[in-house]
């Protein structure tokens, strides 16, 4: 097999992994996945929001899940470590599915929309949209979106601090899809600019500083009188300098 097929096959069983395992932990809230392999084996490490429900009594669910997962995707000695997400409000895939899980108990799309913005938000975000799409109020298909805060659409930015969650609501008139993007709180972007004194550039960069705090405090107040001298030049409208100006009197 080429190495393209194999690239391909490979994501294709990751791919079809992270559908069954989101079908498998909806209740405990699938918040991400990543798989790594090891020496070992491989390594599966699963982000929800309530692990005890992944983990079961005694173990015994992640296990029957060890055993799904090492037969059906043929995974060479699956290992399953689970982690609870920090703040469920800062994560994509659980806002998604909780907006999906809004929407089929009834609420209206606008308020469900605006609600997750709100919630996302309040936990520090640094801004979200979310997206809703399908037959919202007719038979046609429409978009509505609800944005707030600093959102990147396209870049290197959007892939380091984007976060991005789907899932699907399924009603009576048809299925809506639920689209959340949030960018971190902890977000660094090319614009952002922190201006540093005097002091703190010399503690951070002492290399670029030969001479000490108080050489630099005597340079200024030269500067400082310079700029006097200069500045009361300019302001006489006749061009004379001040020791003309004192010849003259």
């Amino acid at each position: 097999m080429a190495s393209e097929r194999k690239f391909v096959a490979e994501n294709v069983r990751r791919v079809l992994l992270k559908e069954y395992l989101m079908k498998e932990v909806s209740r405990a809230g699938f918040g991400g996945l990543d798989i790594q392999r090891t020496p070992m084996g491989t390594r599966v490490t699963l982000i929800t929001e309530r692990p005890g429900l992944v983990i079961g009594r005694r173990g015994q669910a992640i296990k029957n899940l060890t055993t799904a997962i090492e037969n059906n995707f043929g995974f060479d000695n699956p290992q399953i470590e689970v982690q609870e997400v920090e703040d469920p409000n800062l994560n994509a895939q659980i806002m998604a599915e909780k907006l999906a899980f809004a929407l089929e108990r009834g609420w209206h799309f606008r308020r469900a929309g605006h609600s997750t913005v709100r919630r996302i938000m309040e936990s520090g975000a640094r801004g979200c949209q979310v997206v809703i799409s399908g037959k919202l109020t007719g038979q046609r298909h429409r978009c509505e979106k609800f944005k707030e805060g600093y959102i990147k659409f396209c870049g290197e930015p959007k892939l380091q601090f984007i976060d991005h969650g789907y899932a699907v609501a399924k009603l009576k008139q048809g299925v809506i899809g639920c689209t959340v993007e949030i960018m971190r709180p902890d977000a660094k972007l090319p614009s952002d600019i922190t201006v540093l004194s005097r002091t703190e550039a010399a503690i951070v960069l002492p290399e670029l500083f030969t001479v000490s705090v108080d050489e630099l405090d005597d340079v200024e107040g030269e500067m400082a009188e310079e700029s006097g001298i200069m500045k009361d030049t300019v302001d006489r409208p006749n061009g004379d300098t001040i020791e003309n100006a004192e010849e003259g009197q």
